[in-house]
């Protein structure tokens, strides 16, 4: 055991002295000295950026004001919202105190401001924080908090200094807010896709089940679990995103009430690489594809065959629902993604889709007037799903 512990430090020893050897020599290439500052610069500012686009809270400003007060090249540093401090580097209570008035006022005019050494009297002898400068954060045109740079002095330099960081601190709280108000529009989406379940679906179920009461009074009683675990599902208050497992499960509860009504007139074939199943995926994106292709491709005819693929492509799980129906024109079907016409299912799917993974992930739809329909759409097997779980 004690010699597992010692090849564990000597390998941690090895990997840090490979990262100061690499930084070394990325600094050696920076040939001037005005290249070695930009440099530092923009490596501190990405240091913070990753905190500050979490939004204005205590725990984001506590990870990002010493990044921050190394950028400004400060002694002392405070970042403030409306209702208190959220962070401070450098900085104690007594002059955090001293601080309020003029960090309400910055907040009240939405103006820059400098404090003088009478305005931060401590009774410390020869303290270094005696003067400072207060910089407004703006988020959407309001004042949502204040940055605050102690020194010795307020120079001209500590004022443009100060003023720039506050500019790029707000850039990222609004790009913070942008992303909030995204997931905040996706999420209403999902919440609009569940209350457009088709009462035509419910209809039919409900009849079907009704169907079997007398005749097959257990096969009945599954069908009513079968309909009540498919409207708990998408009722449901789950994450926005759930795995390629999950949605199959709800589509097998869908075709199980559907093949109810009709019957051997509709032949399903299920293809799934089992090694794509927990791939996450934002929630029901298959579901109202299998029924778009139910509704539109095989109802009209009474019957028909659906194939379902889901298979593993390198990065990424292709997802494939295909229909040997009725097909359709495709300008019919580029109007109802586009949100030309009342069809709320696929608009919605493609718009979620591309929304979580980018232009390039949305619905690909093949049809043709007595040809059937193909719909399908693609996801990244390993990304991160914690921004659309934590909505």
């Amino acid at each position: 055991m004690r010699y597992l512990l010692w090849v564990a430090l000597a390998i941690v020893i090895v990997a840090l002295a490979a990262i100061g050897w690499y930084a070394r020599r990325a600094a050696r290439r920076l040939v001037t000295p005005g290249q070695r500052v930009t440099y530092e610069a923009l490596r501190t500012a990405n240091q913070a950026a990753p905190y500050l686009r979490a939004g204005l809270t205590a725990d984001a400003m506590h990870r990002a004001v010493s990044p921050l007060r190394t950028l400004i090249a400060t002694r002392g540093l405070v970042v403030a919202d409306a209702a208190a401090r959220l962070a401070a580097d450098g900085v104690d209570d007594e002059h955090c105190a001293l601080l309020a008035p003029h960090v309400e006022a910055t907040m009240g005019t939405g103006r820059p401001a400098i404090i003088g050494s009478e305005q931060l009297r401590c009774g410390a002898e020869g303290c270094a924080l005696s003067a400072g400068v207060v910089a407004p954060l703006h988020v959407d045109g309001q004042v949502v908090g204040a940055l605050v740079a102690l020194d010795t002095q307020a120079s001209a330099g500590l004022q443009r200094l100060c003023g720039e960081v506050a500019r790029f601190v707000s850039t990222q709280l609004e790009l913070a807010e942008l992303d909030r108000s995204r997931r905040r529009a996706v999420q209403a989406e999902l919440r609009f896709l569940r209350a457009q379940i088709s009462p035509h679906f419910i209809y039919n179920a409900l009849t079907a089940i009704e169907s079997f009461v007398r005749s097959d009074p257990d096969r009945a009683r599954e069908l009513l679990v079968s309909f009540a675990d498919f409207t708990r599902y998408t009722f449901a208050s789950h994450a926005q995103t759930t795995t390629l497992a999950e949605e199959l499960r709800l589509v097998d509860i869908y075709l199980d009430l559907e093949r109810a009504r009709f019957g051997e007139r509709i032949e399903v074939t299920l293809r799934v690489a089992p090694e794509v199943l927990s791939v996450h995926v934002p929630s029901l994106v298959l579901q109202p594809v299998v029924e778009n292709a139910i509704r539109h491709g095989l109802e009209p005819a009474g019957r028909g065959r659906l194939r379902i693929d889901v298979t593993d492509a390198d990065s990424v799980a292709c997802v494939s629902v295909e229909d040997d129906g009725a097909g359709a024109e495709p300008r019919h079907l580029h109007r109802a993604l586009s949100g030309l016409t009342d069809s709320v299912g696929l608009r919605n799917v493609d718009e979620r889709l591309r929304a979580t993974f980018g232009q390039e992930h949305g619905l690909l739809v093949e049809t043709a007037p007595g040809a059937g329909t193909r719909v399908s759409f693609s996801v990244p097997k390993f990304w991160s799903a914690s921004a659309a779980r934590s909505a």
